[in-house]
């Protein structure tokens, strides 16, 4: 994967600067080891070539230090090599007289400086090696029978000591910028995996949300489509058979079964639109009033609203757009309705649908809820709403519906 990939080429890279930075901590070592033992060359001790002692404290401290920046990785374990390092330089401190012996120091601490992980430990470790660097100096004027004064010993290593705190200064300054440096570069490669991340968890969630909007529409079509076209073929075969009888009734139900077809005709449209991707962007209201005009063109049913300019969601329009639609039906078919009011308002929160017709109606006893009506309460409890169902003998249908409200209206009545 593509953040393996990352964290391995991080690491590769890490890898490489850690043996560039021991290599060259052994080089420079090794340059100061070479120019001390060429220095002591011809120097004396005790009747002895000082050499005698320096070249082989040289070569060990080299060669302990490379076992110990390549071998040794845990702190603990490092720390008989430390001790060993502070016995070769006092040493070569008392053989060569301090000579260069802050260049070993500074070497050696800054190999410790960069694999120490807490600024305290350096602190520790630094603090620590000006100590011992001054009694190595003490020891080594006892040695050689010069000055033990602790003040002379300061005063004549003062640029020593001055090179040690400047190293200490600007190695720990420059280690901790490098780590935060390094800390933020982390965090912004993570940033960039998270974006990445969640740039493609929104593709599949925008493609599962058109999906599943599709799988709905789908539905709709079945449910809509195939319950109009089963009510338009009962009312045709239902004015069929009393067309010789009662010819006002069978006008009555052709009226109903044309009403539904053009319902269901237009549904059909607005479903393919939405699939297609293409939706008409008339408003809530545009499209009620729209929806009575055709209801009305070519009967003699009225149908007369109130409306206020309500912004919601396309699936709660597209639901009050079919609830007019089938309650406009069904009080054609089943209460022999010929007129309809409907309203729509915000109330605080919500918006609040009415419909109701002067149709027959029935008592309360009687009305059970059918197949249409079902499917208007199952979509309702699924957008967060509710419904109810008013009717009484001769007194007509009323629809109640509460929906939350999703936009902010303007007051608006025709």
């Amino acid at each position: 994967m593509a953040g393996d990939g990352k964290i391995s080429d991080l690491l590769s890279r890490r890898t490489f600067l850690q043996s560039l930075f021991r290599w060259l901590i052994l080089s420079v070592l090794t340059l100061v080891g070479i120019i001390v033992i060429v220095r002591s060359w011809n120097d004396e001790y005790a009747n002895f070539p000082a050499w005698y002692f320096v070249l082989p404290s040289v070569v060990l401290l080299v060669g302990e230090n490379a076992v110990k920046m390549w071998a040794v990785k845990k702190y603990s374990h490092k720390i008989p090599f430390y001790a060993l390092d502070i016995f070769l330089l006092l040493i070569i401190t008392i053989f060569t007289d301090g000579m260069l012996i802050s260049t070993f120091y500074i070497v050696i601490l800054s190999e410790f400086y960069i694999g120490q992980e807490s600024l305290s430990g350096n602190i520790a470790m630094g603090a620590t090696s000006i100590g011992i660097f001054l009694i190595t100096l003490v020891v080594s004027g006892y040695f050689r029978g010069g000055p033990v004064n602790i003040f002379t010993i300061i005063s004549s290593a003062f640029n020593d000591l001055i090179l040690l705190v400047l190293h200490f200064l600007v190695v720990n300054f420059a280690i901790q910028i490098w780590r935060k440096n390094k800390e933020i570069t982390a965090v912004m490669e993570e940033l960039s995996e998270s974006n990445q991340e969640l740039k493609r968890l929104n593709e599949e969630h925008k493609a599962l949300a058109v999906l599943e909007e599709r799988q709905r529409i789908a539905k709709d079509i079945h449910d809509t489509a195939g319950h109009s076209i089963t009510t338009v073929i009962m009312q045709t075969e239902a004015a069929r058979l009393v067309v010789d009888k009662d010819p006002e009734e069978a006008k009555k139900k052709i009226t109903a079964a044309n009403l539904q077809a053009r319902h269901a005709l237009e549904e059909l449209r607005e479903s393919v639109h939405l699939l297609s991707g293409f939706s008409e962007r008339m408003s809530l209201k545009e499209s009620l009033f729209a929806i009575a005009r055709e209801s009305m063109e070519g009967t003699e049913i009225v149908v007369r609203g109130a409306v206020d300019e309500v912004e919601i969601g396309d699936a709660k329009r597209r639901f009050l757009c079919n609830t007019l639609k089938e309650g406009i039906s069904n009080g054609l078919r089943h209460g022999g309705a010929t007129a309809f009011l409907f309203e729509l308002k915000q109330e605080g929160e919500n918006v609040t649908f009415l419909l109701s017709d002067n149709g027959r109606g029935m008592s309360q006893e009687k009305f059970k809820e059918g197949f249409g009506l079902s499917g208007m309460r199952t979509r309702t409890e699924a957008l967060g709403g509710t419904i109810e169902f008013v009717t009484e003998q001769d007194e007509g249908f009323e629809i109640h519906i509460t929906l939350p409200l999703d936009g902010k209206k303007t007051g608006e009545e025709s």
